[in-house]
């Protein structure tokens, strides 16, 4: 005897899975607390915990200026990767820097970070070709500061270097 499932197939008898065998009374192999009347809830922010992926589609250089075109996500983890190569740059007597990030599908404060990094000690940088989740990042941090910091060029014809 037993229950009829979905598409007409029979489930075994609530209880009992082969001869002898109770499942009533056999605790789980994992337990589960979230599952239990007492335990206590607990709270899911929702976040996305895992880090994102950047990709460095071309590096290059031109006289003391390093161009990068960079796609993916910048978040605090992905953008130590992207500091450690930006640190080594600098340390190679690049004093210039442009990126374009045409491509990036998203970016936080992670980002900034690195952005705030590099004009120090009178290095120049300059962004092209920002995507919307970019220009989005440096209009809220714009807004913040009371002031524009970085200018995102829409080509590099005509950008103009903070």
């Amino acid at each position: 005897m037993g229950v009829k499932g979905q598409g007409g197939s029979f489930l075994p008898p609530v209880g009992n899975v082969g001869v002898g065998v109770n499942t009533t009374r056999i605790m789980p192999i994992v337990p589960t607390p979230h599952a239990t009347p007492h335990s206590a809830a607990m709270h899911d922010s929702g976040a996305d915990t895992a880090p994102g992926d950047i990709v460095i589609a071309s590096c290059t250089t031109l006289g003391t200026t390093l161009v990068l075109h960079f796609a993916g996500e910048i978040d605090h983890y992905s953008a130590a990767p992207l500091r450690a190569l930006l640190d080594s740059a600098a340390d190679n007597g690049c004093t210039g820097l442009v990126l374009d990030t045409a491509h990036v599908a998203f970016c936080n404060s992670g980002f900034l970070a690195v952005l705030d990094r590099w004009p120090r000690q009178g290095r120049r940088l300059r962004l092209v070709n920002c995507s919307r989740p970019v220009q989005r990042l440096l209009n809220a941090a714009a807004s913040a500061r009371q002031q524009s910091s970085w200018v995102c060029a829409p080509s590099r014809a005509g950008a103009r270097t903070s």
